[in-house]
């Protein structure tokens, strides 16, 4: 490892620690790695020490990372009875409800192999992501509440960086893709910290603005895609700043370039297309689209990964159903990039996108605190999954549609329509 990639790893360690945890002195971190294995992968070992390094320099009082690697769980698919998949540790499930439930911080780094299990039996697959969620649901119900502070972040390991840069020479590609992280987290500025802070500040506008309006529904139209998603009361616009119910402000994912709100369960109508692979619990899902009726997919598609994806739908009542919409313009620096990443922590914030499953409770005045009976009156989603994927483009115009019918543009040709 030469000394000045070393150098990018602590300044990035720093970043992560100090503005996107925004880590307090005497709490306590947990590292863990993507809802594919859970564990953060053995390959960046790395930049974990480095963030580790840092936690301890800014005061932490205990901090413990969860491994994994993506070799033991392909032999798991490989080799384990069909009959085993529904198997989970207790002890996984029970550390990150005891960190979250005392207000801890939680890191999670992304940095996996997005075909990972492209060859696994689908029904295995299914099994296993369903068993994941439902044991991660109490650690994930404390998230959604931000009952602290949280955050997603990515690391390069070779099996990602070819998949995201196959046409450059072997042995090159995972310098490239860490090149790109950095870049794209804003390392590359004098001051990352601040350039962080001025980002921040005008996504926060973006959002402010759209809270003003607080729109019925919005109507997204593109090649492909005719849907109207309804809005419910009081729903609430959010973007990169978050802060924990135990008042900590902090930055869930790095990097971001979203403004993001909650649908009404039970009225989005139409059809819409993915202009981007999905990722999703290491298989890819492609050339895909929804049908939506009453709030509910009612029909999908897809090229590639139709099965998991069909799976995915039927995981539970709320998984047919959206949890968030988005908006991200187009000239954002990740879709400037022209680089598709197979990963959406980074992907979504190259594109407006949606999620179906679960919402976010703060997205909805009122919604930490509301009971489930109330939440789901007021049209919030639940579901144990939460799966983001991409629908933008530069083709796609988005308006916010009034209590009286009145249409007024959001965005134009994948770029906000309004100013700040």
């Amino acid at each position: 490892m030469n000394s000045d990639f070393d150098e990018k790893l602590i300044k990035y360690a720093d970043l992560i620690v100090e503005v996107g945890l925004n880590l307090q002195p005497g709490q306590r971190l947990l590292i863990v790695g993507p809802a594919v294995n859970t564990g953060v992968s053995i390959k960046v070992a790395p930049l974990v020490r480095r963030i580790v390094s840092s936690a301890y320099k800014h005061g932490a009082k205990f901090v413990d990372v969860m491994w994994s690697d993506d070799q033991n769980l392909l032999d798991r698919f490989k080799y384990a009875p069909k009959n085993s998949f529904d198997q989970f540790p207790n002890w996984q499930t029970n550390g990150r409800v005891d960190f979250a439930k005392n207000g801890d911080a939680r890191l999670a780094i992304l940095a996996n192999d997005p075909d990972l299990l492209a060859e696994a039996d689908p029904e295995s697959v299914a099994t296993f992501q369903k068993t994941v969620a439902e044991r991660l649901q109490p650690s994930s119900e404390y998230t959604r509440k931000n009952a602290h502070n949280w955050c997603g972040v990515a690391a390069s390991v070779p099996e990602w960086a070819v998949k995201v840069f196959p046409e450059i020479p072997e042995g090159e590609q995972e310098a490239k893709l860490w090149e790109t992280i950095f870049q794209i987290c804003r390392l590359d500025h004098a001051d990352p910290n601040t350039a962080w802070k001025n980002h921040t500040s005008e996504l926060i506008s973006r959002g402010d603005y759209l809270n003003a309006k607080q729109y019925h529904s919005l109507k997204l139209t593109s090649p492909g895609t005719d849907l109207t998603v309804g809005m419910p009361k009081g729903h609430i616009w959010q973007s990169a700043l978050f802060k924990s119910l135990n008042n900590i402000d902090f930055i869930a994912n790095m990097p971001t370039e979203e403004i993001f709100s909650m649908p009404h369960k039970d009225m989005t109508e139409g059809v819409v297309k993915a202009t981007k692979p999905l990722s999703y619990g290491g298989t890819v899902i492609d050339n895909f689209s929804l049908t939506f009726s009453k709030g509910r997919v009612v029909d999908v598609s897809a090229d590639v990964g139709e099965p998991i994806l069909r799976q995915l739908i039927k995981n539970d009542e709320g998984a047919a159903r959206l949890g968030e919409i988005a908006l991200v313009p187009d000239s954002s620096p990740i879709s400037q990039s022209g680089l598709l990443f197979f990963n959406t922590l980074i992907d979504e914030n190259a594109s407006n996108h949606i999620a179906i499953g679960s919402a976010y409770r703060f997205s909805m005045q009122g919604g930490v605190d509301m009971s489930e009976q109330e939440w789901a009156e007021a049209g919030g989603n639940h579901s144990l999954v939460h799966v983001d994927f991409m629908i933008g483009s530069d083709q796609m115009d988005v308006d916010g549609i009034t209590a009286d019918g009145k249409s007024e543009p959001i965005q134009r040709s994948g770029e906000w329509a309004f100013d700040v």
